[in-house]
């Protein structure tokens, strides 16, 4: 005879196997969770002996204590060794300000992708770009797994969407990469969208092709330090911002590039407590023969709030300095020429680094200072075929579409396109000012007294003659080119002397707040250069 429905007997059997499953569910998510909260033992060795951070642990110097809330924690649960796939996301604060968090765990797979770690990645970017949320993106990733490209190569929610919305971000938040480890393949491009990239020495790398690809495609033999090494990026491909010694020191340095930069275009980057500079701006800083080198860092040290530069690809094209500081407790972007280093001359790659840097200012409202002191830019064979028209055409673009407040100083002379590099006069900066000592001309007196009457100068036999006869051309060329004569005919906007040019430059920038800046979707991208 069948049991009935309302048998005490079999409802309480009922009941003891639904708490059964139950628990065993909560069995299943608790030992799911509990794998992605910390590394396997050899995962941990590992670590140890790359001296890397776990991934959480990396993600607990980032952000504000107590404030992550992790995005798809049991993603891929139910495959085994693949907790999270490989892949942290969440949102938090970062000294307060919401972020989001993009941090591969390379002690899963190598960090790789497999569908789910694309869909997360995929999620977050969605979330930056509905509610506008800068996203700190931590990189140690062997590249896509092999065996779910089908899953997540091409189709619409595959890998590119990643970096289409990594487009769509650019220049309406900010994007901060800390590359720890690998960045191989297509992975290698989540970094060169972002605005700043933090590699570690000795660890991080970039490369589209493996040394063993290159190898076997090319027939290159090369290493990985070689091919795409933290130190070569930082120092010769450009591809890389800073250089930093270890996980810790990359995260605290992605940190303060944060602290200079709004959250979003539609923000003014934060303010600080001010600051007298770390030094007196004396007359003798700035030496007045114009091929005297001298380092332009001293100049900052006196114009800026003491201990406020924060120097973006200081190893990469050192004869032009760009990077964030503070004046009265106000951020500026710093582009300046540094005659240490090639005597200032522009090349094809401080071109290209200034335009980048002059756009990402341009597109979170960060004011720019230039501080002139340029020969032009480098003439020859080899900057020819390099593209070094191409390369200062961008640069001037950059200059000529920016439309932040911006002042621009002849430190000691801008000579040539040079000028045109620096936002002089012709590019409507709100203020164009000099040093007394400061001259602006088409070229230096020597080569235009060489360029113009090399012949004659030739002809004279008598070497006395000959000097006496060079010096007074060059004293005719300098009364042309003589700094109040520019004010006079009103060239420039003021001669300031080097213990009133901070105050100057203060008071010209807040002046210029006042000004009408265009409003569309975004301004612009900061494009990869």
């Amino acid at each position: 005879m069948a049991e009935s429905v309302g048998d005490p007997v079999s409802r309480s059997a009922r009941v003891e196997h639904d708490v059964g499953q139950a628990r065993d569910v909560v069995r299943a998510v608790s030992a799911a969770r509990e794998a992605t909260l910390r590394p396997t033992e050899r995962g941990a060795a590992r670590l140890a002996s790359q001296n890397k951070l776990y991934v959480r642990d990396r993600i607990d110097l980032l952000v504000d204590p107590g404030t992550f809330v992790e995005d798809g924690q049991l993603a891929n649960a139910l495959a085994e060794g693949l907790p999270a796939d490989g892949v942290v996301t969440g949102r938090a604060l970062v000294d307060g300000r919401p972020v989001l968090v993009v941090a591969n765990d390379p002690t899963v797979k190598a960090g790789s992708w497999g569908a789910r770690t694309v869909e997360k990645i995929i999620r977050i970017t969605e979330i930056a770009l509905r509610d506008e949320l800068p996203i700190f993106w931590f990189i140690d990733s062997a590249g896509a797994r092999i065996t779910d490209q089908v899953e997540l190569f091409p189709g619409r929610r595959g890998a590119g969407r990643i970096f289409a919305n990594q487009v769509a971000l650019s220049g309406k938040v900010a994007q901060v990469c800390c590359l720890f480890g690998p960045s191989a393949a297509g992975g290698a491009y989540i970094p060169s969208f972002c605005d700043i990239v933090i590699m570690v020495d000795g660890n991080a790398s970039m490369y589209l092709g493996s040394p063993r690809m290159a190898e076997m495609v090319v027939g290159e033999k090369v290493s990985l330090e070689e091919m795409g090494g933290a130190r070569m990026h930082v120092t010769v491909s450009g591809c890389g911002d800073l250089l930093a010694a270890d996980d810790a020191e990359a995260i605290e340095l992605a940190k303060a590039y944060f602290s200079y930069v709004p959250s979003t275009w539609r923000e003014r980057p934060p303010s600080f407590d001010p600051r007298p500079p770390a030094r007196e701006f004396t007359a003798d800083l700035v030496p007045e023969q114009e091929n005297a080198g001298y380092d332009m860092h001293q100049v900052l040290d006196a114009l800026l709030d003491a201990e406020t530069f924060f120097e973006i690809k200081p190893l990469y094209a050192p004869e032009l300095i760009v990077g964030f500081g503070c004046l009265e407790g106000q951020v500026v972007g710093v582009v300046a020429n540094n005659p240490a280093v090639k005597g200032g001359v522009l090349f094809v790659d401080s071109a290209d680094k200034a335009a980048r840097f002059i756009w990402l200012c341009d597109a979170f409202n960060v004011p720019l200072l230039y501080l002139a002191d340029v020969p032009g830019f480098m003439i020859g064979s080899e900057v020819e075929r390099q593209g070094i028209i191409r390369a200062g055409a961008k640069m001037i673009t950059a200059v000529a579409e920016a439309t932040v407040p911006t002042v621009s100083v002849i430190v000691r002379k801008a000579y040539g396109a040079g000028l045109y590099a620096m936002c002089g006069p012709g590019f409507s900066p709100d203020s164009c000012i000099a040093l007394p000592t400061a001259k602006i001309a088409v070229m230096g007196p020597e080569a235009a007294v060489n360029a113009v009457y090399y012949n004659r100068i030739a002809q004279i036999a008598d070497p006395e003659e000959r000097a006496a006869y060079v010096a007074k051309l060059r004293r005719e060329y300098e009364r042309d080119i003589d700094i109040l004569r520019l004010a006079s005919d009103l060239v420039i906007d003021a001669v300031v002397e080097p213990e009133r040019l901070r105050a100057e430059v203060v008071a010209r920038l807040a002046a210029a707040q006042t000004k009408e800046r265009r409003t569309p979707d975004k301004r612009h991208g900061v494009p990869p250069v």
